[in-house]
């Protein structure tokens, strides 16, 4: 996961090995790029998406808080982006419609809000510290594979 987030630098120049030119024939086969006229681009364009889609998913599987679901509401726009990006042929792919993001932000955000409400119950009513209560909800492996894995 480091060797991943150590590359994305230069991931993200990937973008200057590809040709600028409208038509890129690979081994894979042949991209053509109607709308943008240069492939070169829709990849800069691609990876200027996905490493921040890259790099916010390996922080909401790595982030132990309870309030780590609210990353998912970043990672749900970027991921309407690219579907956006890559379906349509239009040059407005960015302009966000946050009609489309109701339904994940109706289940998002009400339930971090169900587990700040229960943290604070639980601080009324016990003599913790709001530390031990995090530590509390955070994710503990059971299994001496899983405790190996939170390191990674």
């Amino acid at each position: 996961m480091a060797t991943v987030i150590a590359l994305t630098p230069y991931l993200f120049y990937v973008y200057e090995s590809v040709p600028d030119q409208a038509i890129w024939d690979t081994f894979f086969g042949t991209f053509h790029s109607e709308v943008y006229e240069s492939v070169q681009v829709v990849i800069w364009t691609l990876t200027g998406k996905m490493i921040p889609l890259i790099l916010l998913s390996i922080w909401f599987f790595t982030c132990r808080h309870w309030w780590h679901h609210a990353i998912l509401v970043p990672i749900f726009m970027y991921i309407y982006q690219i579907l956006g990006f890559a379906l349509t042929d239009t040059y407005l792919f960015d302009e966000f419609q946050l009609i489309h993001m109701v339904p994940f932000m109706a289940i998002i955000l009400p339930s971090i809000y169900l587990i700040r409400a229960r943290i604070f119950n639980k601080i009324n009513s016990v003599d913790k510290s709001i530390q031990e209560l995090e530590d509390e909800l955070t994710f503990k492996p059971k299994t001496i594979w899983g405790k190996i894995k939170q390191y990674f």
